[in-house]
């Protein structure tokens, strides 16, 4: 469930941005573009939490 929740907030957070940079520069927002931003930082932020180790798991 944490990964689905990853997710959704990783896109909703990356479109709001673009969308807020798209604004201030007069540009277009590309929803596609956004989302493809918001998959790659989910899945940066997966990698990241199997890098760092637990707290439980490092003490013994």
């Amino acid at each position: 469930m944490r990964y689905i929740w990853t997710l959704i907030w990783s896109l909703l957070l990356s479109n709001m941005a673009f969308y807020v940079l798209s604004s201030m520069q007069g540009g277009t927002f590309d929803f596609k573009q956004a989302s493809i931003f918001g998959v790659v930082f989910a899945v940066f932020i997966f990698i990241l939490s199997f890098a760092i180790p637990n707290k439980s798991d490092a003490v013994e």
